[in-house]
């Protein structure tokens, strides 16, 4: 028996089959979805909902097999689509990264104005309906893999899980409803939403929650994901409310606590390509071959560390903050420093929205490319929270949480707890 998870990310889109009783990831596909749509606005990013569609079809269509028990669905969060009152898309995706809610609206911003940010589906709808940009014959709108989901099963009007709908913002944790008007069902528990082939599809639940629920299998650990973003996450049976700080809707009656930094893993590319920048004009290197010589760097301890702040896109509630590069001499003004101080600053930041949750851990779990692939980024993060750190032996964290979650609703496991069970670690 088989279950299989599809994660329709911002660039690319991944879908797998896993052994329902292993554990072990027997088949992955993962395709590049080209669906940004160019306009002639810089603040402007979105996507074609049909490109995304056709790709999502064409993978669940190779995985799914006579014995595939359930197919679980997730993605981008924060972004929305309008659909019509047959169930179609009348717009296109207005990504997470749309920047529409941080452009002037009366004496603040669209997203202020809401107390909300720019990129969070509400945020986005208000800027739509202030302007004329709703379209005339929306009459609800959802993210883009709760809209694979009605299409799979046929359904007209969306299911929007809650830990998808808070992502759209103005959303009451405590009464699990908007303080906003959305025209969509919202559902806290396992769902199955429909069949596909006569397979049952799972409710569509948030990317950060997915990759939460595929990877911890301890409550009391802690997990850094690091990729072109970052993320820490801790699970808490309550609301915690702090600076930078984001509550989310979990499974089971909990929350997740996140604290987002909007460069993170990003920093080390950008640091990739200004090194990638001046080695060019000497010689032809890829990407590759630049972050091979960066991994080389060796960190002098007898050295003071070059002190890097990697906030180079602000933060959710300052989008006007800035990095910065401190403590800087003649002895540490080398490439290996910089590269060791841009590494350490990724680190620190996590480490202090960490430090603002007001919770404890008793280990730390990893995952995402950014730290997978960084061997001397995981010895920082092991040194900076205490922790060696564990990290699962499946790399397609968000697409496997999905499966699980479909394993949990069509009922092949019991309860969450068996499903996350099956997760395996690196030893």
């Amino acid at each position: 028996m088989n279950i299989i998870g599809i994660d329709l990310g911002t660039t690319s889109i991944c879908g797998i089959k896993m052994n329902a009783d292993t554990g072990v990831v027997s088949e992955s596909i993962t395709t590049d979805s080209n669906a940004f749509i160019k306009t002639s606005n810089s603040w402007e990013k979105i996507q074609s909902p049909q490109k995304i569609i056709d790709i999502a079809f064409e993978i669940v269509n190779k995985l799914v097999d006579k014995d595939t028990a359930s197919i679980g669905i997730t993605g981008q969060m924060h972004g929305i689509l309008y659909v019509d009152s047959d169930g179609n898309a009348v717009s296109p995706l207005y990504t997470w990264q749309d920047e529409r809610g941080n452009l002037k609206y009366k004496d603040t911003t669209y997203a202020e104005h809401l107390e909300s940010f720019s990129g969070y589906g509400n945020t986005t709808d208000f800027f739509n309906k202030i302007n004329g940009l709703r379209p005339q014959n929306a009459v609800s709108y959802c993210t883009i893999h709760d809209y694979l989901v009605m299409k799979l099963v046929g359904n007209t009007k969306p299911i929007i899980h809650s830990t998808d709908a808070a992502s759209f913002g103005l959303y009451d944790l405590k009464e699990n409803r908007f303080n906003y008007d959305v025209n969509a069902e919202i559902v806290c528990d396992y769902r199955i939403a429909g069949n596909y082939k006569n397979i049952p599809v799972s409710v569509a639940i948030g990317d950060n929650q997915a990759s939460v629920f595929s990877t911890l299998t301890d409550k009391n650990d802690i997990l850094i994901n690091i990729g072109t973003g970052s993320q820490i996450s801790v699970i808490s049976p309550k609301i915690i409310i702090a600076d930078n700080i984001e509550t989310r809707p979990y499974f089971d009656n909990e929350y997740l606590i996140v604290g987002a930094a909007l460069c993170g893993g990003r920093a080390y590319s950008v640091l990739k390509d200004f090194f990638k920048s001046i080695i060019c004009q000497c010689t032809n290197v890829d990407d590759s071959q630049v972050y091979k010589i960066m991994g080389d760097f060796i960190k002098n301890d007898d050295i003071d560390e070059i002190k890097v702040d990697t906030r180079f896109a602000g933060t959710r509630v300052n989008p006007q903050l800035r990095g910065s590069i401190t403590n800087v001499s003649v002895e540490n003004f080398t490439p290996n420093m910089l590269t060791y101080g841009v590494m350490n600053g990724i680190l620190q930041e996590l480490n202090t929205l960490y430090s603002s949750m007001g919770v404890s851990s008793t280990g730390i779990v990893g995952s995402g490319n950014g730290l997978r692939k960084n061997p001397r980024l995981i010895e920082i993060a092991e040194k900076t929270f205490g922790h060696k750190i564990k990290i699962p032996i499946h790399l397609e964290e968000a697409a496997v949480g999905a499966a699980l979650f479909s394993g949990v609703s069509a009922g092949v496991y019991p309860n969450s707890s068996f499903a996350q069970s099956k997760i395996v670690y690196y030893k």
